[in-house]
């Protein structure tokens, strides 16, 4: 069983997003940051977009991604606490995971104590202003009649409509986001309007695609957790602190003046 005591969060991992090649080297990467992280984790939350394309049919799941399926298993065998969170990617899951690994899936919003620290955990989609088109097609994405009537689709047919919509998201011309004021960051400004409710330490996003780091106030810190295509970044909280961190590279933390 674990014996140990850090919380890791990753999150836009983006499996299967660009050519087969690029996506197993990710892959791979992936596996081994899992692999590090096994001996000291006691909890792992993957926040969204972990796959570029995901849809649990009754009896039959996407077709790839073995090596950090069985990765996964190693560590929930292992007694570590998975926790997986929909994004606007994979918002199709369903049992699969919880079945094989154990694992809390999470649809919208978590909050969680950890040792005295508050955190407020999401995805990132569909908060905050703007973006209202996107807000209404989640809506009717994550309904009980588009999930039936998409199921009802052969898996060759369903899947391939996916893949050709995915080589049109941001994230598919493997180029990095831009910076923008913090009064354009919108995660920014929903975390505020959070704060001004309710105390968090922590406001952990992922979803936005660039590693961020920003106190916003003296009452909490807005974290995003970047992605796997540009930055390999992640963040682990020792119990004391959060901490932004990169995997087999050495950039500095963006954090926005």
């Amino acid at each position: 069983m674990a014996t140990g005591t850090k919380i890791y969060f990753g999150s836009d991992f983006h499996l299967g997003a660009g050519s087969y090649e690029g996506s197993r080297e990710r892959e791979a990467r992936i596996v081994r940051w899992l692999d590090m992280i096994k001996a000291d984790a006691a909890e792992l939350f993957l926040m969204g977009d972990i796959f570029d394309f995901w849809f649990e049919y009754k009896t039959v799941v996407p077709r790839g991604y073995i090596r950090f399926l069985g990765k996964l298993a190693e560590l929930a065998d292992n007694g570590v606490k998975l926790y997986l969170f929909k994004g606007n990617h994979d918002m199709w899951m369903f049992d699969y995971f919880v079945d094989e690994l154990k694992a809390t899936i999470v649809s919208d919003e978590l909050e969680i104590e950890r040792n005295g620290k508050k955190f407020y955990l999401h995805h990132g989609d569909g908060l905050g202003p703007g973006d209202a088109m996107y807000k209404v097609l989640k809506n009717i994405f994550r309904s009980k009649l588009c999930q039936w009537l998409f199921a009802r689709l052969h898996p060759n047919l369903g899947v391939g409509i996916a893949n050709y919509w995915s080589k049109h998201s941001r994230i598919a011309g493997l180029s990095n986001e831009k910076r923008k004021s913090l009064e354009q960051e919108w995660l920014v400004v929903y975390s505020r309007e959070m704060l001004a409710q309710k105390h968090f330490d922590y406001l952990v996003f992922g979803h936005r695609h660039l590693p961020l780091d920003i106190r916003l106030n003296d009452k909490g810190r807005y974290v995003n957790l970047g992605e796997w295509v540009n930055y390999n970044s992640y963040a682990v909280f020792d119990g004391e602190e959060l901490k932004l961190d990169y995997f087999e590279q050495h950039n500095s933390t963006v954090i926005l003046p």
